[in-house]
């Protein structure tokens, strides 16, 4: 199937309550530990936009690392929740791309936590470009998304054991995973991207990336890994607007494990 038949999984008020209750815990763990030494070696500021909030752990996570952060997220089922569960937050519902509400080159980090994953290629490029216009100039996106990796082994948080179709698979298709952390099982449908078609859609949206981070186990954390210790199941991204003189990336942006 072709990511252009895609339908948003997380549109569901089912979803959005298991969504709701993940911790940052085994593979996920992986996933926001560098964030915060990510943040203070890139970002400048404090004014943030967690972009695909969904149920606000990583706009709260945001907040506990010190920036003001506002969660945006398109799914009305996934923003009420954050609500419920933080009344306190700044949760606002968007219109698919529609970014006029913020002010331009405003923002000093914009946080992607695996909000590309289920987007369509094309449209990536779009809400990059989007995203890369509220940019402070001195400001950085941190887009953080699932290797191509996760979708073909097993892993302490997830299975893909029920879809062999996802060897396969190529960049932009869609491909199947099952997410063990909590008891909704049915799958979530992603669409793969492998980082040359990353690094494209950056250049097509006028970004440019800085570094990239592949973070890995080291054996010593209290969980029983699978994979996590010898394949990364994460892509940490951070990226700035092209030209941008503040930190402008190299040929070959520092890659860390």
């Amino acid at each position: 199937m072709n990511g252009s038949d895609f339908v948003n999984c997380y549109a569901d008020g089912e979803r959005a309550e298991a969504y709701s209750k993940l911790e940052f815990a085994r593979t996920y763990y992986l996933a926001y530990r560098d964030l915060p030494a990510i943040f203070g070696d890139h970002v400048r500021g404090k004014a943030a936009i967690d972009f695909g909030c969904g149920t606000g752990r990583s706009t709260r996570f945001l907040r506990q690392c010190g920036f003001d952060t506002v969660g945006i997220d398109i799914s009305e089922q996934m923003v009420a929740k954050a609500r419920q569960i933080d009344p306190a937050g700044d949760y606002r519902l968007i219109q698919d791309g529609e970014f006029s509400q913020f002010i331009s080159a405003a923002y000093h980090l914009i946080l992607c936590a695996f909000t590309f994953d289920n987007i369509a290629m094309e449209k990536k490029i779009t809400l990059f470009r989007g995203l890369g216009s509220l940019l402070h100039p001195e400001g950085r996106i941190v887009n953080l998304v699932s290797a191509p990796e996760i979708y073909v082994n097993e892993w302490a948080s997830f299975s893909n054991r029920d879809f062999p179709e996802n060897r396969s698979a190529r960049s932009g298709d869609v491909v199947r995973i099952v997410t063990t952390d909590y008891p909704d099982r049915r799958p979530v449908e992603d669409i793969l991207c492998t980082d040359e078609s990353y690094q494209e859609i950056y250049r097509e949206a006028g970004l440019q990336m800085v570094a990239i981070y592949k973070p890995l186990a080291t054996g010593g954390e209290p969980y029983d890994w699978v994979s996590e210790t010898r394949i990364a199941p994460w892509v940490i991204y951070v990226l700035n607007r092209a030209g941008s003189t503040s930190g402008t990336a190299s040929d070959s942006p520092a890659v860390s494990s």
